[in-house]
């Protein structure tokens, strides 16, 4: 069978811009490749739990070991070496995160193949295209649902071979393969660094799908890095809640292969809709997460509070004002705020803790920068939240704050044998920031099929265009301003960055997704997606009948949510940032609609494209 790209080129891709970073091949310490560092971690933590999952018969989390992970992919190797999945070979999945995901996983590297995870709720058209393209040999699915809207596939691709389900029993099924395998048990093979281990699809907000390459030494040179950052604070009794898809680099590398430095435990989240008993049964103790997780308890609990009111207001207002002095203070404060904080600790914070199962210290988020008001927040609570700053392409941290190195409001300084610099050069509007570039050994190999893309994204002396704009602090500590793409001007020769003002609308309890818009226009307009429940709670409240749909439509609601946003922005956006004009949206933006990314990324290009005819109508009037 004839795959799409000659593997030999691709090492040699990948060998070439190892060397062009630093002139020489860049040198990563051992264990330099995912087998080694699998087969080291579960010999280490044989015995110690590794994944939780949520047994529906007995309603309690069920958890396997190190041992009993390495005994399954030692047997599902051995079946795909039976299947003839050989070096080079693209192994591809369809799944959420769980037990079989990572067996997959460490099987496909164990021959030297290649893994190409894809999410379970994409669109069938993405799954088409990233099996073509990856040239996917072998490919296991979650269930017969997906297997059967697969399956005509392999009349239309000639690289897909075979199509295991993990969800059933029988002939295709992984369970049989996982028999066969105990039977004909194969040794691993341990990779070179620069060997292939993954493609990670990007989520295309702005063009097709590309496939990051992504090398062995890439994923652990990125693993040890943070895990060095953090070696004072994670260890075997560390427990994660798994929520970010591994399909991603951030979930695979900051979460699952981090974790085999830690020897810590990951359960499994069942599904966003079940993530408070999920917190509650897990009880993670860190947690790898975006900021909309925490934006979205944020305005729960002030919601919550102000639905209160009375007493129990007046309580949280006061125990968060003696906290946030207590903290800045480092406890050095008077007695009358060391009581009120110790009151709070007691009666309101230790609550909130409670929603997060009682044991959660911190968490590092990714995706976009956190809120510094909910940063601030959750801090002063006792839970501290630490931004990670990255991209695909760079498997994925290039900085990362930490208890011990943490600038609020920057994303953090440069992990370990990473360097950044700023160009200016490529902005014009006389700032003294510019796009992020960037040096290391988390840098892909380049986009698979895409060989001119690949050469766009690297300066000719081999650095990594992020298409970020940034800046460092004298202490090296980056500061995100903007990105590149997304950044527009309006009529008037002003540059806007929506991404920030869009992070502080949704804070709002009233609102669920907002997006700025105005590029080449004389003012912002701001599409608005109203959250359904609290309209619903404040009807209720008010006794009126009005059906929330008919709500999100009503002038008065509208006039009070565009009064709201406005005074919200007033003091820390300039007049022409903040919006003059507003469209209501009752349907919501999400990942199965596809105005979402798998990491909660808006389309921006998906959402100009479906509100077109109301801008326009809007910019007219």
């Amino acid at each position: 069978m004839k795959k799409t790209v000659d593997p030999k080129l691709e090492k040699s891709l990948s060998n070439t811009i190892h060397m062009m970073h630093t002139n020489k091949k860049i040198t990563i310490e051992r264990p330099d490749n995912l087998v080694e560092l699998f087969e080291a971690s579960t010999a280490k933590f044989t015995n110690n739990r590794l994944f939780g999952t949520m047994d529906p018969q007995s309603g309690a989390f069920k958890w396997v070991t190190y041992g009993d992970v390495r005994t399954r992919v030692n047997h599902f190797r051995s079946g795909l070496a039976h299947l003839d999945i050989q070096k080079g070979d693209a192994v591809g999945i369809i799944s959420s995160n769980r037990v079989e995901w990572a067996v997959a996983a460490f099987a496909t590297y164990g021959l030297g193949a290649r893994f190409v995870p894809m999410y379970e709720s994409e669109n069938y058209r993405t799954w088409e295209y990233i099996i073509k393209d990856a040239g996917i040999k072998f490919l296991l699915v979650s269930s017969p649902a997906i297997y059967e809207q697969i399956k005509p596939l392999k009349d239309k691709i000639p690289s897909l071979e075979h199509i295991y389900i993990i969800d059933t029993t029988g002939a295709q099924s992984m369970s049989l393969l996982e028999s066969v395998g105990e039977q004909h048990l194969v040794a691993s093979k341990i990779p070179a660094a620069t060997d292939i281990a993954a493609l990670i699809y990007t989520s295309g907000t702005t063009s097709e799908p590309k496939g990051v390459l992504l090398t062995h030494g890439n994923f652990v040179s990125n693993a040890r890095a943070g895990y060095r950052r953090y070696s004072n604070h994670l260890d075997q009794n560390s427990v994660s809640l798994s929520i970010l898809p591994w399909a991603h680099s951030y979930g695979q590398t900051a979460e699952l292969y981090n974790w085999f430095f830690v020897g810590g435990s990951i359960g499994f989240m069942q599904r966003m809709e079940t993530l408070a008993d999920d917190f509650i049964n897990v009880k993670p103790t860190f947690l790898i997460a975006v900021p909309r997780v925490f934006n979205k308890i944020y305005a729960g609990i002030h919601q919550k509070m102000e639905d209160e009111g009375g007493f129990k207001l007046k309580l949280f207002k006061s125990s968060l004002k003696a906290a946030r002095k207590y903290r800045l203070n480092n406890g050095k404060v008077d007695l009358g705020t060391k009581l009120r904080y110790w009151i709070g600790s007691k009666l309101v914070f230790s609550k909130i803790k409670e929603r997060f199962g009682g044991q959660l210290i911190g968490s590092i988020t990714g995706s976009a920068q956190m809120n510094e008001e909910v940063t601030s927040f959750f801090a002063d609570i006792g839970i501290f939240v630490y931004n990670c700053y990255g991209l695909s392409e760079t498997s994925p941290a290039i900085t990362m704050n930490s208890p011990e190195l943490n600038r609020q409001g920057s994303v953090g300084s440069a992990l370990e044998f990473i360097k950044i610099r700023i160009d200016k050069s490529v902005v014009d509007d006389h700032s003294d920031d510019g796009e992020i570039q960037v040096m290391g050994p988390n840098l892909m190999v380049g986009y698979h099929n895409k060989p001119e893309i690949t050469k766009q994204v690297f300066t000719k002396d081999g650095w990594l265009r992020t298409g970020d704009r940034g800046k460092l602090d004298a202490d090296g500590f980056l500061y995100i301003t903007g990105r590149l793409k997304e950044q527009f001007k309006l009529e008037n020769g002003k540059y806007v960055f929506p991404s920030a003002i869009e992070e502080d609308i949704v804070l709002l309890p009233y609102i669920e997704t907002a997006m700025i818009y105005g590029d080449g226009k004389p003012y912002n307009i701001c599409i608005v997606v109203p959250d359904q429940d609290v309209l619903r709670k404040t009807a209720q409240h008010l006794h009126l009948k009005t059906e929330v749909e008919k709500l999100i439509h009503s002038p008065l609601v509208q006039e009070f949510v565009g009064i709201e946003i406005r005074k919200s922005l007033k003091e820390k956006y300039g007049g022409y940032e903040i919006p003059k004009k507003f469209i209501f949206s009752e349907e919501p933006f999400t990942v199965e609609n596809g105005f979402l990314t798998q990491t909660l990324k808006l389309k921006r290009r998906l959402v100009i494209e479906k509100f077109k005819d109301q801008m326009d109508a809007l910019y007219q009037d």
